[in-house]
């Protein structure tokens, strides 16, 4: 009985805050810590991030480059991790960096806007790479377990569904989604055990510890080393970014203002840990670089598998990372669906009661179903050109770090602008931790749209700065049509009745 008066005085608490903020609390607070923290730890998808995207720093600095820049990354998206829990713990909403920023700066609210569309897109974007990326390793299953190549609209039709059913369970609601996060945690670890094991004792030949950490590889024909190993660092970048996602979900949980940033926190910590740990195995097992740089195999770490542990069990290990793979993606049109109801609670976006709508399940259905759909017509463009879908996973990364950059940055110039702080403070080090996360980040938008190959061709060339570049004008076009109008930053949706003690109801 007592447990229950404390967790309702704790659940009081949390609405309190967000009555302060402005917002009427619209959804049950059904989350622990736990299921927050698998949130932000699916969305980062270590297993999966590592293994989608392991080639690029094997071919870019090889395992010098990986192992370094790692473990170099790992400590500066901590910081930045920092720098967002603790913003988070002062404004534990839904908008996320796109509330943080309409608060920390209301007299320009063009920076709240834009923030919050472009981290809208990047989600979506990202949400459609991870699906295609579920269809890339079943068609390496194709490959390794049946000796069948799949074709570019077979692999688009497995995207399909698989941005489908993402929809669909989405929709089922808050509940299902805590669920399946949590089951991600524990797959995850299960998974980085089993296939960790299964390396270091299947690899016929295991590589030294000169190997590991100092060998060089460059494939990428650019001649100028320290520029290769950097290169190596976008593996690193694009597997740790996701760890806000816990504050898309901070009015589904409970104690929102201490469970959310240590989420953010957290799932950062642990995916540094054992990212680290699957690296190593993965460096220690790899028998051939030369092999996996000209597999025919859909996901190239099919062929890394193959080679150290023989077809049966790479078709488990492609399982294995294929479930996690599913599990972590289905939380990006979590966090996209939540970013439309907060736009549109707050007159950012065109038919303002759809997306605001919520079923039974309490989900907010309509933003779910977008965000699928636009998935579905982007990945049509992997049967076009695998070069231009490449552009838009890489400017999905680009877009996060960029929302990323606006409240830090904010932070930097204006130290005073949080003057509310939560029960998680960086107290003294805030400013310079900011600075550094801030430097980071500006440092790496500009590395994601270098070109990775040399000499560059029209088939090599990175996209992605064209990609960014179309993200930029269609946030910047939508604000001088519509945004500047409608869009004054965060809107009430209670107020407090005089005389009322203080109970809020819905504003008119």
């Amino acid at each position: 009985m007592d447990s229950i008066v404390v967790t309702d005085v704790r659940l009081a608490d949390s609405d309190k805050r967000l009555h302060e903020l402005g917002y009427k609390a619209e959804f049950r607070r059904e989350m622990s810590l736990f299921g927050v923290l698998g949130i932000s730890f699916c969305a980062i998808g270590i297993l999966t991030g590592m293994s989608s995207a392991f080639q690029t720093g094997l071919f870019s600095g090889g395992p010098l480059g990986l192992f370094w820049g790692w473990n170099i990354c790992s400590i500066f998206m901590l910081l930045i991790a920092l720098c967002l829990a603790e913003i988070c713990s002062a404004y534990p909403t839904m908008g996320g960096l796109y509330f943080w920023v309409c608060k920390m700066k209301p007299d320009i609210p063009v920076l709240g806007y834009c923030t919050g569309w472009v981290y809208a897109i990047a989600m979506v974007f990202v949400g459609t790479s991870g699906n295609l990326s579920v269809a890339l390793f079943l068609a390496s299953l194709a490959e390794v377990g049946h000796g069948r190549t799949l074709t570019r609209v077979e692999i688009v039709a497995i995207a399909w569904g698989a941005n489908i059913l993402s929809g669909i369970i989405n929709t089922v609601g808050t509940k299902a989604i805590g669920r399946m996060s949590a089951f991600n945690v524990w797959w995850t670890l299960g998974g980085t055990f089993v296939l960790v094991i299964t390396l270091l004792v299947k690899a016929p030949v295991k590589n030294s510890a000169a190997f590991v950490f100092t060998d060089y590889q460059n494939f990428t024909g650019w001649s100028n080393r320290g520029f290769v190993v950097l290169l190596g660092f976008l593996q690193a970048v694009y597997t740790l970014a996701g760890c806000e996602t816990a504050a898309q979900v901070a009015e589904e949980a409970k104690r929102a203002e201490l469970l959310a940033p240590l989420a953010v926190v957290f799932s950062i910590v642990g995916s540094w840990f054992i990212g680290l740990v699957y690296m190593l195995a993965l460096l220690f097992s790899v028998q051939s670089i030369s092999s996996i740089q000209t597999t025919s195999y859909a996901i190239p770490i099919a062929q890394l598998y193959y080679d150290a542990v023989g077809r049966r069990l790479t078709i488990m290990c492609l399982v294995v990372i294929c479930v996690a793979q599913f599990t972590a993606i289905v939380m990006a049109f979590t966090a996209s669906s939540r970013l439309f109801y907060a736009l549109a609670r707050d007159n950012a976006m065109p038919a303002r009661g759809w997306f605001m709508a919520l079923n039974r399940n309490q989900a907010p259905y309509v933003g779910i179903w977008v965000s699928v759909f636009v998935g579905c017509i982007i990945s049509c463009a992997y049967i076009g050109s695998v070069v231009a879908f490449s552009a838009i996973l890489s400017s999905a990364t680009v877009a996060t770090m960029l929302s990323y950059l606006q409240p830090i940055l904010i932070r930097c110039l204006w130290p005073d602008s949080l003057p509310e702080r939560g029960p998680f403070s960086l107290g003294r080090y805030s400013w310079p931790i900011n600075v550094a996360s801030a430097l980071f980040t500006v440092f790496t938008c500009a590395l994601f749209i270098l070109p990775t190959a040399y000499p560059v061709t029209s088939l090599n060339m990175n996209y992605a700065v064209l990609a960014i570049a179309a993200v930029i004008l269609l946030v910047g076009l939508t604000w001088i049509t519509s945004g500047r109008r409608t869009f004054r930053g965060p809107v009430r949706t209670v107020e407090e009745e005089e005389g009322d003690g203080g109970k809020p109801e819905t504003a008119m």
